[in-house]
Parts: C-alpha cells; structure tokens; sequence
C-alpha cells in the first residue's frame, strides 16, 4: 500500500514524468542515503533502503534510514499520515520528499548527512519486518550479543554499516591486489576446486565420485600443485583469488574455508618474490589507509629476520615488531650455579633464557604466580622471577648491586654477585622491572617466553593498534623431526626447495638443511607464506623419501608432478597472502569470521544453513556409501 497526503509528480521539475505510485509501490531511488548534503537544500528526492533507528516523539516521528552508502534523517507529520505505526525497524522502505537543513541544535556532527533531513511527502512499505532476534541500531548491544545468534542471522548481521564497510574493504583490497599484478604481466587463471586427495597437510574435506563408489575427490588444501605445473606449462606468471579447505581445529584465526591471493612466477630468484610480494602489501595497504580513513600508521620497507635469529630474539617465527623486550640467555653465567634448576638444566643440555617485564617488580606474589601458571600451560616446568628497584624502593631483604640496584628474588641465597650482576647486565633490567627466567629445552623455554613476551607488550600498552610491523622471516629449516611420528616432517610443505648449498647434507644430517621459503610477518601473526619450489624430479623424489614417502606411494600420489619435471620444468616459486588475516589487521578484528560474508562457527558449523547435514536414503545408494558411527 502506497502511503500520501496528496499524489507527487516525479521529477519535481514541473514536466511529465514517472509518478511516485509505480507498479506494487516502487519507485527506484534517485540518490543514496548518505550522499545528500546542504548544497541539495530545497531539492526532490526518492530513497530506497531500511528503517535503521525509529524514534516516535508524539509531534513529529523520525526514522534514519539506511542504504549502503550510509544513513540519512527522515521526518514525519504524524498530522499528513496516519499510518504511522506500521513503520518498524528493518522495514524496507521507499521514500519521497524535500530535503531541509536541521536546526542548529539539531545537526549530527557524527553523520556525513548531519546538516540535513528529508521531510517525507510519500512513503512506501517495500516489505515488513518481524521482530528482530538482535538490535541493528546499537553498536555497543551488538557486543552482548551471542556470535552464533549473528551467524544464524548473517543476512541481518550484514545490515549493520560496520559490517558492510568490512566487505567494502575486502572487496577493495582483492580490486587493488588484481590490478597490481595485471599491471605486471600477471595472468589470473582459475584451477580446479575438486582434485585428488593428497594428504601431506591438514586433514582434506573428500566429495564422493558417484560413479566409481569408493573413489573421492578433494576440495584443495591450497592450488599448490596446479600453480607449479602452470608454470611448467609456460605460464611464468600466475595469479588467482583462491578458496582454500582444511578440514583442522579451528581458532580465532582460522576457518574450513578461507580465501587467499596465490601467485607463482617462473625464472625467479627469493629475491624477486620478497621484492614483488612487498611492493604488492605495501601499495594495497597504504593506499586502503588512506581510502578508507583507517586509524593506521603508513607501511614501512619490511624488515627481514632469519628463522634463527627470529627464534633466539623473539621465541618463534612469528615475531610481533611493535615493541621490544627481546628474549636473552644466561646459560653460561649460570652454568655453575648453586641454584640447583639452573645447573642441572644446563648440564642435561637445556638453556635459561629469559624476559624483562616493565614494571613489574610491583607485582604481588599471586600477581606473578599468575606468570608462573601461564608458562607452565605451554610446556615450561615453572617460571623463577627476579625483581629489581630503586635504591628509595627497596623493600627489606635482597641485596644491592653494583649500580646501586635493589635485587629481589627467592633464588638470591644460591647466586653468587657476579652471577647476579651478569644477569642484570644481560636482561637489561632497569629499576622497577620483574626479570622473568625458564630453565627448560630451547624449544620448551622459546614457545613459553615467546608467549610471555605478548603478554607483557599487552599488559604495559606496547602492542600499538595504528602500527602494522611488517617483516620477513627467511631461511627456516627444510624438515624437522616428528618424535610422535618418528620421521621427518616438512617445515612448510614437501615441494619446498633445500637451499642449494645445504642439499650435501640430505642423506648425512637432513635437520641441517635450511629451505628457499620465506613468511611475512605483522604485529605477531603470519600473514603469507611462500617459497622457492623444487623443479627437478630427482630431487623431489628423495624429499618425498626423505619425509617417509616410499617410492609407490610417491607414484600413486605425486606421479602428475614427478612426470612435469622431467619436462623441461623452469625454476620457479610463489606466495599465497591470507585474504581475511589482511582485512582482520586493518580492522584490528581478532575473529577472522567478523571479515567473511558467511562464515563456519568454530566447529565447522553454519547455523543459517545448518550444515553439515544428513543426506536422504536415495542419496546414500546413488554415491555407494555406508555410514559407520563413531
């Protein structure tokens, strides 16, 4: 039903045209919500969209309407209209009327369209809407409101500006990143989404072959395999948007299927990659600051780490660059301790590293055997802590060292004073400081210091929301020993070329041979990862020997790719960039799901689809199957 006081021609030029009563109440819009602004005062409009917020005054009634371009005021005469009432949140509405300036003590400094209002001549109810399961109006409830009640209602999730403007984002980022590399010689080629399944990874999602029961295909892990027989087909150089599958826990971070820019170039050296992978991040992201208004500091040129220094400095290989406090050793100072933890550690081969946390002498005993209990939950036996004052701060108890440095610790009665002024000396502790220490494995007392370190940058404010710290991490080891699995696995993936100056050491000392891959790095999180590939069958055999691969498995497995290389394969490799990790760091999201239109809830379930679901009977024939429960 069509709501006026009077019929309105349109356009208000005072010439023949369309009326406002089209066809079942249509009229298509003659401007977007958010585009109105003072120099259209006096001006005829048409608008489309939905009543974001309704506010009935008893005088006068508002609704500010919604479209994709943003949010306008619209103001009724409850005198001209009598109907009123039917107009609820969420409806879809089209809207005729003269747009005015607001009062002065009315004007929103908040809104783009704040000056203005559309006093409503004619409105029409496109489609109702029904009580909503959550309010689209209030950001600050939207934080109460259950994630998965969110999913299960995306199509209205979406709805709210903040979520629309996370999609306009992506889709630009994918816009900026296409012609980037168009601009560079790039061929955008699609590969296959069903393929064969060859498990060296996560687990794959399987799609049953109905006409050979028993046979599957794969949804793909990634295009690894394709994108390297693209370039032994000539391609050199090959880009695509790709949706990739893993069936694997989920977290924050990760989803079953996820979305990433993956390249591959022919006649390449590491160098090329790392200087093309930057340029392409940098430019993208530089310029979605500026288009988007983002609250973040420019990309600087990224530095560039080893996996070793990666892990001596910062406890693993995916260092947050925002801030320092970097991890330090004091084996050797301690070697010879009477601290008995400290002697034996080193004497079973073990290490004592250690952290500096700001401030933190003043914590209380719980306060720090919170410390202690977070390390210990990832692999440390404990945690032994040492707090440093002023001379003026001293407490009872401790000693002094020799820059006038009150010491307070449990420990102190085993520790000889040089021993406690190297490890002041090599932590870096300044007055009101807590020197945290594991004694443990490299391993165990990296991945628990590492994790510590985070948490101390977020505790003291250090982790900066407008800095992204990019960097590179470069030469990781090729293969690392799986004591659960007793063999080697791969470090990145199994087509992963050895540097050539390590390929010696493949039969006598595989842990010493370091790879041609590389990661890219920002604020603590991976953000792409890529290498230089094997070209060569010969090698590529004897890693897939190396990593437990016998040479019938290869055969069955990787037979495609073994038999491209002994044609003429180029030297070549790549990168695949996360699409969402990129679109969650501008946004400072920490939930990958927030970036993605329809996204999986942790376990792997679509509450707005409900899926997965069962299959019927007819179903269960045509495709061969039995179902065994677990």
């Amino acid at each position: 039903m069509i709501h006026a006081p009077e019929r309105v021609e349109w356009p208000p030029t005072g010439k023949t045209g369309c009326i406002l009563f089209a066809p079942m109440g249509f009229v298509q819009r003659s401007v977007m919500c958010g585009e109105s602004r003072l120099t259209d005062v006096g001006s005829q409009i048409v608008l489309n969209g939905w009543a974001h917020k309704v506010r009935d005054l008893g005088g006068l009634f508002f609704i500010d309407m919604r479209d994709r371009s943003g949010l306008i005021q619209l103001i009724f005469d409850p005198n001209r209209f009598s109907n009123l009432s039917e107009l609820k949140s969420e409806s879809c509405l089209a809207v005729s009327g003269e747009i005015r300036e607001r009062a002065d003590s009315a004007k929103n400094p908040k809104m783009p369209t704040g000056d203005i209002e559309v006093v409503v001549s004619a409105f029409t109810i496109l489609s109702h809407a029904k009580p909503l399961p959550f309010p689209l109006s209030d950001e600050d409830q939207m934080q109460n409101v259950n994630e998965e009640l969110r999913v299960k209602y995306r199509y209205l999730d979406l709805r709210r500006p903040a979520m629309y403007r996370m999609l306009a984002l992506r889709a630009a980022a994918i816009r900026k990143i296409r012609a980037y590399l168009d601009d560079r010689a790039f061929i955008e080629t699609e590969t296959p989404v069903i393929t064969k399944s060859t498990p060296e990874g996560a687990r794959d999602y399987l799609v049953p072959y109905r006409l050979q029961p028993g046979k599957f295909y794969a949804l793909p892990q990634s295009p690894q395999q394709y994108k390297q027989l693209l370039m032994v087909a000539g391609l050199e150089r090959y880009y695509q948007i790709a949706k990739c599958f893993r069936d694997e826990s989920q977290r924050a971070d990760r989803l079953p299927e996820f979305t990433q820019l993956d390249l591959e170039m022919s006649f390449v050296t590491q160098e090329d990659i790392l200087q093309l992978t930057e340029g392409l991040l940098r430019t993208t992201i530089n310029e979605l600051i500026v288009e988007f208004g983002l609250e973040k500091e420019p990309i600087e040129p990224f530095e560039r780490l080893s996996y070793d220094e990666s892990m001596l400095l910062y406890g693993n290989d995916k260092p947050d660059l925002r801030f320092g406090l970097q991890l330090f050793e004091i084996t050797d100072a301690v070697r010879d301790s009477g601290f008995g933890v400290f002697k034996n550690t080193v004497a079973s081969g073990g290490v004592i590293r250690g952290v500096r946390y700001p401030g933190g002498a003043q914590l209380s005993r719980k306060e720090v055997s919170v410390l202690e209990d977070f390390c210990k939950e990832f692999g440390a036996k404990g945690m032994v802590s040492i707090a440093v004052d002023s001379g003026a701060d001293s407490a009872e108890g401790g000693i002094v060292s020799e820059k006038g440095l009150h010491v307070r610790s449990s420990i102190l009665k085993f520790l000889s004073p040089g021993e406690v002024e190297e490890i002041l000396k090599v932590s870096g502790a300044e007055a009101g400081d807590l020197i945290c220490l594991v004694a443990d494995t490299y391993g165990t007392a990296n991945n628990a210091l590492g994790r510590l370190r985070n948490l101390i940058g977020d505790r003291c404010g250090l982790r900066d929301p407008k800095k992204l710290k990019y960097c590179w991490v470069l030469d990781f080891p090729l293969v690392e020993w799986s004591e659960e699995e007793n063999r080697w696995d791969a470090t990145h993936h199994p087509f992963t070329a050895p540097k050539e100056e390590d390929l010696v050491y493949i039969d006598s000392d595989p842990g010493r041979m370091r790879a041609d891959c590389y990661d890219v790095v920002c604020n603590g999180t991976e953000c792409a990862s890529g290498s230089i590939r094997i070209h060569r069958a010969d090698i590529q055999s004897k890693v897939f020997s190396l990593l437990g691969i016998d040479d019938k498995t290869q055969r069955d497995r990787f037979g495609h790719m073994l038999d491209a290389f002994s044609f003429g394969a180029p030297p070549h490799g790549g990168i695949a960039p996360g699409i969402d990790r990129l679109v969650m760091l501008l946004t400072d999201t920490e939930n990958v799901r927030e970036v993605v239109a329809f996204p999986k809830m942790g376990n792997g379930y679509d509450p707005m689809m409900d899926a997965p679901s069962e299959i019927d009977e007819a179903q269960w024939k045509e495709l061969g199957l039995n179902v065994t429960k677990k």
